[in-house]
């Protein structure tokens, strides 16, 4: 069984890895890819796999754009972070999905399903549409009821700092840090949890593992392959480079 992961944060895609290696299900992993242009080029460029874990929101955008720039003809298990009134038509339209953060009882349960289907579960467009407008629609009310507080670590328990007080959030050995004027936190959520939480014309997701914010960002430098390298307010140990696909969305959002 040849499967490959479709996901743009490195400690998600390896906890699914880890999930499946307990899970009674023999497979080989052909790839793992972070962006829609990447999983394009791979779809174009190999055979088809046998199954397909996509995680919704990418690097470059949301994956419905793979399907409309090539066909997949494999079974597609979806990952994300939205609840699930957002993701009814999967259940509706008998797609599967695993609800971020994915617990290995829900892995078992996807891959008893797919087992099940024959291994002959295909998207369809008209499918994809209703979804992307689902996740759309939620995606504009999270944004204009941003929440004001986050809950973070501090010695054996938690304290509450205000996300307007965040200068950037990053992503290292599958931990999450939250880093302010005076201190660094540690923060029991995702980067793709706190990126949908945040409000966007304040924070920007840079790459799959860091996320900026607008009043940190000293100077923007030109770097290599096309790409850009942030100067940011108290760094630590840390290069912040906007990914390649994101460069030319990043600068417009730096305009706004």
């Amino acid at each position: 069984m040849n499967i490959l992961i479709i996901e743009d944060e490195f400690r998600a895609a390896n906890q699914l890895q880890n999930m499946l290696k307990t899970c009674d299900f023999e497979y080989n992993l052909l790839d793992i890819i972070d962006t829609v242009e990447d999983a394009v080029t791979w779809f174009q460029t190999h055979k088809m796999p046998n199954l397909v874990f996509m995680d919704i929101q990418l690097a470059d955008g949301l994956s419905f754009e793979i399907f409309q720039k090539v066909e997949v003809e494999a079974p597609i298990i979806f990952t994300t972070a939205f609840d699930q009134y957002a993701i009814q038509a999967f259940k509706v339209n008998s797609v599967d999905y695993l609800l971020k953060p994915i617990q290995k009882e829900d892995v078992q349960k996807a891959l008893e399903k797919f087992n099940k289907s024959n291994q002959s579960q295909h998207i369809e467009t008209s499918v994809l549409k209703q979804l992307l407008t689902s996740i759309q629609t939620q995606t504009e009310q999270k944004n204009a009821k941003k929440r004001n507080g986050l809950l973070v670590k501090e010695g054996t328990g938690f304290v509450q700092i205000k996300i307007a007080d965040l200068l950037y959030v990053y992503s290292e050995d599958s931990v999450t840090f939250g880093v302010t004027e005076s201190k660094r936190y540690v923060i029991d959520e995702t980067i793709d949890q706190l990126f949908n939480s945040f409000d966007h014309d304040q924070f920007y997701k840079i790459n799959r593992g860091q996320i900026v914010a607008k009043n940190a960002i000293q100077k923007i430098n030109p770097y290599f392959n096309h790409r850009v390298k942030l100067s940011v307010s108290k760094e630590r140990d840390q290069e912040f480079i906007v990914s390649r696909q994101k460069t030319s969305d990043f600068k417009a959002w730096m305009n706004q």
